[in-house]
């Protein structure tokens, strides 16, 4: 049985968020990740686009007008 997940193999924390800007998880996260129920899984991945949005939009800024 394959566990969901959004590694895409580029690991690299970001040391103020402390999320991966590979995957977009905290470190907590990844860390509980194969203990997690699939549900918990999709939810988690199911956020993510968003906290990849707002990191963005913190670091680089909204996009121009």
């Amino acid at each position: 049985m394959s566990v969901s997940t959004p590694c895409i193999q580029i690991c690299q924390i970001d040391a103020d968020s402390r999320l991966c800007i590979g995957c977009w998880r905290s470190l907590d996260e990844i860390a509980a990740w194969s203990s997690l129920a699939e549900p918990q899984r999709l939810a988690v991945m199911a956020s993510l686009p968003d906290r990849k949005a707002r990191f963005t939009a913190q670091v680089i800024g909204p996009p121009p007008a």
